[in-house]
Order: structure tokens, then C-alpha cells, then sequence
């Protein structure tokens, strides 16, 4: 893949021990586009330790075939089950392991973080995300894996994070965010 000098290419990761999503934008000047989403599906592995093998390998695959320049990963949702936390810190710890071994500089953002960057609302659902990434990026989709979209938002919501001034404030509601980001939805 040739990339020009005004392009470049983020990877978001949306780790997870039975699906990982992943997302793929190319940003040409201020004009982000979608490259591919899609899971690495572990649900068919039972050793925890080969799935984290699986995730390793699979985030380098997809970082020697799209050549990102950055890559945005999901922080674990802090939960009451720590066994669960520990997992998902081992997945996401594989696939930023992965991305660090290629060299990639890595952003780490908070679940609610991306949420806000996407919608303006950190406590939208994983279906609204979804929703607002298909028309940003203007991309259809039957059936929508919701990993592979929050992997995609993570992306987006590093494009966004990295463009934006040191001094912008958040938004008070949804007029204020539509009117102060026009620019990113698309008719």
C-alpha cells in the first residue's frame, strides 16, 4: 500500500479474550476514511495463553498488512470481576506488545472517552457508536460486530484526539456538538 505524505493510517484495537476488533482509517488531510473492520474470533480456543499467542500475531498481521502509522487501543472497562480485568490487561498488554514490536507509537483511551469523541455522549451504547461511525465514515454494514466498531472508534476517537486544540472544551449537548462538528457528518 503507497501512502502520500498527507496520508496516514491509524489502528484501533478493541481488545477482548473471545473477540478482539480491530479498525483501520486512513486520514487524508482532515478527511478520515474507513480501510477495514472486522474481529480476530477466539471463541474456538480454550487455552487462555494461546488466545493471547492469537491476539499477538494477529494485530503484527494486521500491522505488516495495512502499514498504520499509530495505533489507538481500548483501556479495559474497570468492572467488579477481577478475573476478568486481569484477561482483558493480558489482551489488550498483546496487542499493544504486538504494535510496540513494529515500532507503532501507542494511545490508549478510555471507553467513555471514545464514546464522547463519537458521539458527544460517554454514556452511549456500544449500538449508537456503531451507528454514528457508519455515518461519519459512510459505510453499511448488515451485520455489525460491535467489537470490530468500538475497535474502529477507538481510531477515530485518536484521529480526533490528535487534531483537535489543546484548549477545546467538551460539549453541553448534542446541538453544541453537531454545530461545532459539521464537518464530520456527512449527508
Amino acid at each position: 500500500m503507497n501512502k502520500s505524505q498527507a496520508e496516514r493510517i491509524i489502528l484501533g484495537i478493541d481488545p477482548g479474550t473471545t473477540v478482539t476488533g480491530y479498525g483501520l482509517i486512513s486520514v487524508t488531510g482532515k478527511s478520515p476514511a474507513l480501510i477495514a473492520l472486522g474481529i480476530i474470533d477466539l471463541r474456538k480456543k480454550e487455552d487462555h495463553f494461546k488466545k493471547i499467542r492469537t491476539i499477538f500475531e494477529e494485530t503484527l498481521r494486521l500491522i505488516d498488512q495495512y502499514h498504520p502509522d499509530e495505533f489507538a487501543v481500548e483501556a479495559p472497562f474497570y468492572g467488579k470481576n477481577i478475573q476478568s480485568m486481569l484477561k482483558l490487561g493480558r489482551a489488550q498488554g498483546a496487542a499493544i506488545s504486538a504494535a510496540l514490536y513494529r515500532d507503532l507509537p501507542v494511545f490508549e483511551y478510555a471507553p467513555r472517552m471514545i464514546k464522547m469523541s463519537i458521539t458527544g455522549q460517554g454514556q452511549a451504547s456500544k449500538e449508537q457508536v456503531a451507528t454514528m461511525l457508519r455515518t461519519i465514515l459512510s459505510f453499511h454494514g448488515e451485520k455489525m460486530i460491535l467489537d470490530a466498531t468500538d475497535a474502529l472508534g477507538a481510531a477515530l476517537c485518536h484521529y480526533y484526539q490528535s487534531t483537535k486544540p489543546a484548549s477545546a472544551k467538551g460539549y453541553k449537548n448534542w446541538e453544541e456538538f453537531i454545530r461545532k462538528n459539521s464537518e464530520r457528518l456527512k449527508g
